[in-house]
């Protein structure tokens, strides 16, 4: 009723208690999980690597043909020294690979295709032939399509682009007679030996690709990944085909897993003529073993 003492108090009490609510400034927003959150990776890997193919320094084409195995005698890396990174966040990613191996052939792996007379491949030499490589892939990836099964796994398709870059090192030696005609293709002389040494040759090939990955069981996924590069745009034509299983350990805050799989990089790179010659007509293959750090 309007002569209601109570009720007018309890009228003056509601409205009170509303004015502070109406004019003292908002508090801060409670915090939310970001649904798509960075995601980082770090491996560490070995390729065991077997080659097979052809390589030309200074117009001298030794074709070559070695398990891991084989290489292991003689390399100054018997693996190599390899590196992968990726972040990604949401479907977009970026990665940079790294690979730097140093190999060396001994002529039971090693063929001299065009000898020069009073030339041939060195028996007596720690290795007929050298070959020194790094090779950096930086691009990103995509998620093009997702697929969630029933059983809580899922796979996802993802578009792979970027370029490859490629440092190389060859040095053929020859045990040389004192009549062998080295000038004719620039090779230098060091006590019976004639060396083949093609400097430093770099280049990047650009590369697309696809990349699959399906995840079996919450700590168990397989990835497999294919590309083509260069497309004779420095005459220069590369491919790669990678299939890898991996086996995760969830602890607090981040994943380490066990990787497993094969690799397949072949390049088909030419340049120059007669005394400037180079080329690396090769396929590059061999398992991976690997763990890596998820957070």
């Amino acid at each position: 009723m309007a002569g209601d003492p109570a009720a007018a108090n309890t009228g003056a009490a509601a409205e009170v208690a509303t004015v502070p609510a109406m004019t003292s400034p908002p508090g801060p927003p409670a915090a939310t999980s970001d649904p798509e959150a960075w995601r980082f990776q770090a491996a560490t890997y070995g390729w065991l690597m077997s080659v097979s193919g052809s390589t030309t320094s200074h117009g001298q084409t030794v074709d070559t043909n070695a398990s891991f195995i084989d290489l292991m005698q003689k390399s100054d890396s018997l693996i190599g020294f390899m590196a992968y990174l990726e972040a990604d966040k949401g479907p977009v990613g970026v990665y940079a690979d790294f690979v730097f191996t140093k190999m060396g052939f001994t002529t039971s792996q090693a063929a001299y295709r065009n000898p020069i007379a009073g030339l041939k491949l060195s028996a007596t030499a720690n290795a007929a032939l050298t070959m020194q490589m790094f090779i950096m892939e930086v691009g990103g990836v995509y998620e093009l399509a997702r697929w969630n099964g029933s059983s809580g796994n899922a796979t996802t398709l993802e578009a792979v682009g970027g370029f490859r870059y490629w440092n190389v090192n060859l040095v053929g030696t020859f045990d040389a007679l004192i009549t062998a005609d080295t000038t004719r293709f620039n090779l230098s002389r060091s006590g019976g030996f004639a060396l083949a040494d093609s400097g430093t040759t770099q280049w990047v090939d650009p590369l697309v690709g696809l990349r699959l990955r399906h995840q079996l069981a919450p700590n168990q996924m397989i990835t497999v990944r294919g590309d083509i590069g260069g497309f004779n745009l420095a005459n220069s034509l590369s491919w790669q085909a990678i299939a890898v299983y991996s086996y995760d350990w969830q602890f607090t805050g981040y994943q380490i897993a066990a990787l497993l799989g094969f690799r397949a990089l072949g390049v088909n790179y030419n340049t120059g003529s007669g005394a400037t010659a180079f080329g690396l007509n090769e396929v590059f293959y061999g398992p991976v073993i690997g763990a890596t750090v998820r957070f």
